[in-house]
C-alpha cells in the first residue's frame, strides 16, 4: 500500500511549480517527518500490544454527562446547531473549506486515470530499482519458527492370535431290537368285571403301552327275525403291550416286534470339544440321500445321516509390528492404550510423527529499492524482513473462522465430526491411511482392500490435515487377544479449526474423551475466551495465509521498469 501511496503523490505532483528550498531545510524536513514517523509507529505497537484500560476512557464509570440525551436526542442536534457558530473548531473547518483549492474536473480527471493505471499493476512502476537503474535489494525472510505437519501413527505390541479351522464327523449309529411284549386286556372302573378282564389301574405304572382296542361283553341283546345284535354294548376293552410281564395280571398273548434305535456317534469330536482353544462354529449335514434306509431287514427313515462340525482353534503368541515407527526419524512415543484383555493383552503405542515426503518450501524474500519523492528526489525505503505478520494474519484467520462456525443453537465454536475406520491388529489390510500416505495410489490401494466408503473419505479428510486423532478400541477379539480394533477421528471444516482444538484442548487441561464415547464437540464460548492464541503452533499453516512480498526472479523486469519512469519524468519536464 505504501508504495502505491508515493507513486500516486509523485504523479500529482508532476507539473506543479515548487518553490526550490535551501538543502539543509529539505533535510530538516525529512529528519522531522522520519522522527515523527517513528514516534507514531512506536506508539502504534504500544496500543496494539496493550490490553485496553478503562480508567483511560472519560466518563466510563458512573453517569455518563451526556444522558440526558437518551430520551430526547432531537434536542442534542438542536444544541448542535446553536453552539456550532460559536466553537473555534467549527470556525477552522469552515474556514479550511472555504479556503481549500479547486481543481478542475478535467485535471482531477486526469490525475485519477493515472492512478488507475498504477494502482493495476503498481510494481510494474516503482520500487526494486534504484534511481541509478541498478537493481534493488532483496533480504531473505525468516525461516518459520514452528514445525511441519505431523501426524499420529499407531503400532500394536503384545499377542497376537492364530486362528485354524478344523472340522469333526458324527456318524448316525442305528441299531434294530428284536423284543417280546406281553399283551394284556384291561377295563376302565367297574366294567373290568363285567367284561371278565384286568383293571386297567393294575398296568399303571408297568410301562406299558396301549396298541388298541376292542368291544367288551355286550349288555342287552335283541332277536329280530332270528338273528341277534347287540342293542347295548359294553366298555371297549383296551389292549395292552408290555415288555415285561406283569404280576396279577392276565396273560392274553405274546408279540414279537423290532425296535430301532437312533445315535449320534460323537466321540471323533470329542477331543476338539475339549480344547479350550476351540470354539465350535457351526454344523451342517452331509449324508440326507437317501432318507430311508434297510437296517437288519428293517426300513429306517432319518432326514439326516451324518454331520460335519467345524470349530475355530487358536493358539496365543507374541507379536508386534512398531520396528519401522521406533526407527522412523522424528517419530516420538506419545502414549500406550490397551485394546482387550485382563489383564491386558494387546497394546497400542501412539507416535508422534512428521508427515513424510513434505515437499521444501521454497525461500521467501521480500526485496525494496529506491521510490521518486514527490520534489523528484528519492528517499529509500529499507524494509526488514517481519516474521510477526503471518502470526497476525493466522489470528485473524482464526477469528474469522470462529465467526462462521459458530454455532447459534449449542452457543459452541470449531464443532467437528466423529468418523472412524477398522484395522487390523498386526494384519496387512488397514482402513486408516491417513496423513502418513499419499491420496493416490492410496486411496485406490483402499478401495481394492475392500474398505467402505466413508473409510475412504475419512483418509482423505485426515491426509488434507482437517482430522484429529482420538484413539482406538477393540472391535473384535478373539481368545483374550484384538483382532480387530476402530480408530477414531474428529473431523473438521478447517486444518486451522483442527490445530485450535488440539492445541486448546492442551490450554484448557481438557483431552479428548474415550473413543467409543468421544462426540468431537466445539468450545464454549468461555473456554474459547480462555484460549492464548500467541501461545499456539501455527507453523502447519502458515504457507495457506502468507506470501512473500517478491521473489528474485521478478528484478528480471526491473530494467525495463527503470525505463518507464525515467521516460515519464522526461515527459514531464519538457
Amino acid at each position: 500500500m505504501r508504495p502505491l501511496v508515493l507513486a500516486l503523490l509523485c504523479i500529482i505532483g508532476v507539473g506543479i511549480p515548487v518553490a526550490l528550498q535551501a538543502q539543509s531545510a529539505t533535510e530538516a524536513a525529512k529528519t522531522e517527518g522520519k522522527s515523527f514517523g517513528r514516534e507514531k509507529a512506536a506508539a502504534a505497537q504500544q496500543a496494539a500490544t496493550t490490553a485496553p484500560d478503562p480508567d483511560g476512557i472519560p466518563n466510563f464509570g458512573g453517569t455518563p454527562g451526556l444522558s440526558g440525551y437518551f430520551d430526547d436526542p432531537e434536542r442534542m442536534a438542536q444544541e448542535a446547531a446553536s453552539a456550532a457558530s460559536s466553537n473555534s473548531g467549527y470556525r477552522i473547518m469552515r474556514d479550511s473549506l472555504e479556503r481549500r483549492a479547486r481543481f478542475e474536473p478535467e485535471d482531477l480527471d486526469a490525475v485519477i486515470a493515472r492512478s488507475e493505471t498504477i494502482s493495476k499493476d503498481p510494481l510494474y512502476f516503482t520500487s526494486g530499482m534504484s534511481i541509478t537503474g541498478s537493481e534493488g535489494r532483496c533480504v531473505a525472510l525468516p525461516p518459520a519458527s514452528g514445525t511441519s505437519a505431523r501426524y499420529m501413527a499407531t503400532c500394536n505390541v503384545g499377542f497376537a492370535a492364530t486362528q485354524e479351522e478344523q472340522s469333526c464327523t458324527i456318524p448316525l449309529g442305528v441299531k434294530v431290537e428284536t423284543i417280546t411284549r406281553q399283551i394284556y386286556w384291561c377295563s376302565e372302573a367297574d366294567f373290568h368285571r363285567l367284561n371278565g378282564v384286568d383293571d386297567c389301574a393294575l398296568f399303571a405304572w408297568a410301562g406299558c403301552q396301549t396298541i388298541g382296542t376292542r368291544p367288551g361283553r355286550c349288555l342287552q341283546w335283541r332277536d329280530e327275525n332270528g338273528i341277534g345284535y347287540c342293542v347295548e354294548p359294553g366298555e371297549p376293552i383296551s389292549e395292552l403291550s408290555c415288555r415285561d410281564t406283569v404280576e396279577g395280571a392276565n396273560l392274553r398273548d405274546t408279540a414279537t416286534t423290532q425296535v430301532t434305535h437312533a445315535t449320534r456317534d460323537e466321540s471323533q469330536c470329542a477331543e476338539l470339544a475339549a480344547d479350550g482353544q476351540c470354539i465350535e462354529q457351526a454344523e451342517t449335514c452331509t449324508d440326507s440321500d437317501p432318507v430311508t434306509r434297510i437296517v437288519r431287514g428293517v426300513a429306517v427313515t432319518q432326514p439326516c445321516w451324518a454331520w460335519s462340525r467345524r470349530y475355530l482353534c487358536g493358539a496365543i503368541t507374541e507379536a508386534q509390528d512398531c520396528d519401522t515407527l521406533e526407527s522412523t526419524p522424528g517419530c516420538t512415543l506419545v502414549r500406550e492404550d490397551c485394546l482387550s484383555g485382563k489383564p491386558c493383552q494387546t497394546w497400542e503405542r501412539v507416535y508422534d510423527c512428521p508427515v513424510p515426503d513434505q515437499p521444501a518450501s521454497p525461500d521467501q524474500y521480500i526485496c525494496d529499492g529506491d521510490v521518486y519523492c514527490i520534489d523528484g528526489s528519492c528517499e529509500t525505503i529499507e524494509r526488514e524482513a517481519n516474521d510477526e505478520f503471518k502470526d497476525a494474519v493466522v489470528a485473524l484467520n482464526a477469528m474469522d473462522q470462529a465467526r462462521r462456525e459458530f454455532d447459534p443453537d449449542t452457543l459452541t465454536l470449531f464443532a467437528g465430526t466423529r468418523n472412524s475406520c477398522s484395522s487390523k491388529i498386526f494384519g496387512v489390510l488397514s482402513c486408516c491411511r491417513g496423513k502418513g500416505f499419499p491420496l493416490i495410489p492410496g486411496i485406490q490401494l483402499l478401495v481394492a482392500l475392500g474398505c467402505s466408503q466413508e473409510e475412504t473419505l475419512l483418509h482423505e479428510r485426515d491426509a488434507q490435515g482437517l482430522c484429529a486423532y482420538v484413539g482406538s478400541y477393540c472391535s473384535d477379539s478373539f481368545l483374550g487377544a484384538c483382532l480387530t480394533k476402530k480408530k477414531v477421528y474428529c473431523c473438521f471444516e478447517s486444518k486451522l479449526s483442527r490445530i485450535l482444538q488440539e492445541q486448546g484442548r492442551e490450554q484448557l487441561n481438557k483431552p479428548w474423551g474415550k473413543p467409543k464415547t468421544e462426540e468431537c464437540l466445539g468450545f464454549t464460548i468461555d473456554e474459547f475466551s480462555r484460549l492464548d492464541l500467541s501461545q499456539m503452533d501455527f507453523s502447519e499453516v502458515y504457507a495457506e495465509f502468507t506470501e512473500a512480498a517478491r521473489l528474485p526472479d521478478e528484478l528480471a523486469a526491473a530494467a525495463d521498469i527503470q525505463q518507464k519512469i525515467e521516460d515519464y519524468y522526461a515527459r514531464a519536464s519538457q
